[in-house]
């Protein structure tokens, strides 16, 4: 049976105030204030460190780009992130998912493979790798990087769907991979495709995978999130 689950679609957000706004959510899905909340949006060029990221191996980022760089608590390396990207930050508490994290990024694979797959494309997990990929040759469509605090999940997801792949070569070292090669949706389409168009597939199928019923919030209600107590404003609808 499927549990009730709020989603935000915000348009293009800053990272640290998206960051800000699911540091306010998980604080309100922890204590039980409003269900699992899942963000969809796109950010301004950055590049976002993980916790186990090496700046000085991975980062060659020129003087002058116009790139924000970010130190972030979620797993993994370094990666970066533009519009025409879909974000995916599902606000999750485990404690209703099966308080596994390795089967949580797994779902989020399983999320991001059935996403594409309208479109022709055919999303694959590579051994030891996280994210999603094409192989022959391998060939990086997604990146997944999360945090999990008290068993609820901040972070998420990024879907390359239509961006010039060239910062995450020429720029970074992204995941700490050398000689990665990255590509996109629409690449692999062959045909304009548009975060717009992807967008209501990423819903239904975190909708499907996690067993969640979505009540979309309207944008206004998530940009006044910014700057009023999630918890009183969420937790008033009901």
């Amino acid at each position: 049976m499927a549990r009730g689950a709020y989603v935000m679609q915000l348009g293009q957000v800053p990272y640290r105030e998206a960051w800000d706004l699911q540091l306010s959510l998980a604080g309100a899905v922890s204590q039980g204030a409003i269900p699992d909340t899942v963000l969809f949006l796109e950010h301004p060029p950055v590049v976002t460190l993980g916790r186990r990221t090496d700046e000085s191996a991975e980062l060659h980022i020129p003087d002058g780009a116009p790139v924000d760089v970010v130190e972030t608590d979620r797993g993994g390396k370094s990666t970066y992130h533009a519009p025409g990207q879909l974000v995916c930050y599902p606000i999750l508490d485990l404690g209703r998912h099966g308080r596994d994290v390795k089967k949580y990024v797994r779902d989020l694979e399983e999320a991001l493979i059935r996403t594409v797959a309208p479109f022709g494309v055919t999303g694959e997990r590579i051994e030891g790798l996280t994210g999603v990929w094409l192989t022959r040759p391998p060939r990086k469509l997604a990146s997944i990087g999360v945090h999990v605090s008290r068993w609820v999940t901040t972070h998420g997801y990024a879907l390359n769907v239509d961006l010039d792949p060239a910062p995450f070569t020429e720029w970074i070292t992204a995941c700490g991979l050398e000689d990665a090669m990255f590509t996109t949706v629409a690449r692999e389409a062959g045909r304009d495709v548009t975060v717009d168009d992807v967008r209501p597939h990423a819903v239904a199928a975190i909708s499907e995978v996690f067993g969640l019923e979505l009540e979309e919030l309207p944008s206004e209600d998530g940009i006044g999130l910014w700057s009023q107590p999630v918890h009183a404003q969420l937790a008033a609808r009901g």
